[in-house]
């Protein structure tokens, strides 16, 4: 049976053509930049401008904030968002978190629109100007060679490591950040015993065993320790990535191809997802209640919106983790992708007569 001329753009729309002689995936509308897996120079585009929408949207969703925020209320009565994270760093805030300066925020919104647009502008040159694919002698690269993917984790790992270590120095050396315990924007001097910071690892906190783990954190030194310890591996491992080869069991266990290594990223973020939803909703000095709300309040509050975007997003990245590495998988073994999206699409492409059918001999 033909698929109806109604039937047509809904399914092109979904991404799912009907003319199997061009069907080049079963479910091109979850392959996303799948189609540029062998054209490093246009992925790149795709993802700085992706780097350039989040950037647009921080800084246009500040200037909105701010501009609908009023200092007399408390910021999680406004339902406020961003400028709560702001308020945190120490930025604009007075004794007992009342925000004493705006401008800081208005100057923070308008960094991030101008550096949406220079990453934007970036996006659009190599996603329709620049090289399809990147010189290898620079930075392009085949995603089976250990050597160069590993390079360019350690380069990331490196880069992860100064971003942990900002807040590090915002803490120490840069004015300080609000401390809800003595309700006032302090130095903090970080506590770096390895036992007490990785013992969150394990719910071992200083007020005994917890399921919440890290999120049971209860004063700044410690946050800021374990900045210091994330910012110490990220770089160590970075260098050791950049100067080192792949292990041989690391050979053996990995997958080296593109949907894999998404897989692995998607991972990452389920696991950060998951964990902000719990900071949010138990943590106060990390998330401070004054502005964002008390824990378990009946008051107003952003926490359960907070929490509840986190954890969909987390869920929604450990769902993308495991249909990547479901079809990486199955690439390696040879075996089809059998899900259920597969399935629709392929039953789209058999309802469509090839043209060998169509042409009727006279009887």
């Amino acid at each position: 049976m033909a698929v109806s001329i109604f039937w047509r753009p809904a399914f092109r729309a979904l991404g799912w053509s009907t003319e199997p002689e061009v069907q080049q995936s079963d479910a091109p509308l979850l392959a996303g930049n799948a189609r540029f897996a062998d054209l490093s120079g246009r992925l790149l585009g795709a993802h700085v401008a992706h780097a350039g929408l989040i950037v647009l949207w921080a800084g246009a969703m500040t200037l909105f904030e701010l501009s609908r925020f009023n200092p007399v209320l408390p910021m999680y009565e406004q339902g406020l968002i961003l400028l709560p994270h702001l308020a945190t760093l120490g930025i604009g805030v007075g004794i007992g978190g009342q925000i004493i300066d705006t401008y800081p925020y208005y100057v923070i919104g308008m960094l991030h629109l101008i550096s949406s647009a220079v990453l934007g502008a970036g996006g659009i040159y190599h996603a329709v100007l620049g090289p399809e694919v990147l010189d290898e002698r620079g930075f392009g690269y085949r995603w089976q060679d250990g050597n160069k993917m590993t390079s360019i984790l350690g380069i990331h790992l490196v880069l992860l490591g100064i971003g942990a270590m900002l807040p590090v120095l915002r803490a120490t050396r840069w004015g300080g950040i609000y401390d809800p315990l003595t309700e006032q924007v302090r130095l903090v001097q970080p506590n770096l015993n390895p036992a007490r910071i990785f013992g969150y690892l394990f719910g071992i906190s200083p007020h005994g065993w917890t399921i919440t783990g890290m999120a049971s954190v209860d004063n700044l030194e410690d946050v800021i320790g374990g900045h210091v310890w994330v910012s110490i591996l990220c770089v160590v491992g970075g260098i050791y990535h950049i100067v080192s080869q792949p292990l041989n069991w690391a050979k053996r266990v990995l997958i080296w191809s593109g949907e894999a290594y998404l897989s692995y990223s998607l991972g990452a973020l389920a696991l950060a997802g998951f964990s902000v939803a719990c900071f949010v909703s138990v943590n106060e000095v990390a998330y401070p209640s004054v502005f964002y709300g008390a824990v378990g309040g009946t008051t107003a509050s952003v926490r359960p919106a907070l929490a509840s975007v986190h954890a969909g997003l987390g869920f929604l990245a450990l769902l993308g983790h495991l249909w990547h590495a479901y079809r990486a998988r199955s690439a390696v073994k040879g075996t089809p992708f059998g899900t259920l999206f597969d399935v629709i699409a392929q039953n789209v492409t058999d309802a469509v007569p090839s043209t060998a059918d169509s042409v009727r001999a006279p009887s």
